[in-house]
């Protein structure tokens, strides 16, 4: 399965989840960012590469639905609702993307 992880400017968030879930079998991810300064700008390979397409906040969505509307015609996407308040790997976002990507995620966490 692979999963692309996106918010805004792929400096936490993103960045976070593509290394926790990076651990999961079965898995392959990648994060990027949806703003003009992101440190890894999001681009329509990005969408052809993914499977699923995880955002953390619902703009994300609609920035990526008005920018790469027909690459998305083959990728699901899921909100986890994540807001911008956390720092690259701070456990209480370690612990909220597990809880969260979980439920969509059909994977199973590593024992």
């Amino acid at each position: 399965m692979r999963i692309l992880f996106v918010c805004g400017r792929a400096r936490a968030r993103s960045p976070t989840a593509e290394q926790i879930f990076s651990r999961w079998p079965g898995v392959e991810t990648a994060s990027a960012g949806v703003s003009d300064d992101a440190d890894e700008p999001i681009e329509t390979d990005h969408l052809a590469w993914a499977e699923i397409v995880v955002v953390m906040e619902r703009a994300h969505r609609r920035k990526l639905m008005r920018r790469f509307g027909p690459a998305l015609r083959h990728v699901r996407i899921v909100c986890l609702d994540v807001r911008d308040d956390y720092a690259f790997m701070e456990p209480a976002l370690v612990s909220l993307l597990e809880a969260r990507a979980g439920r969509f995620l059909t994977i199973r966490k590593p024992d």
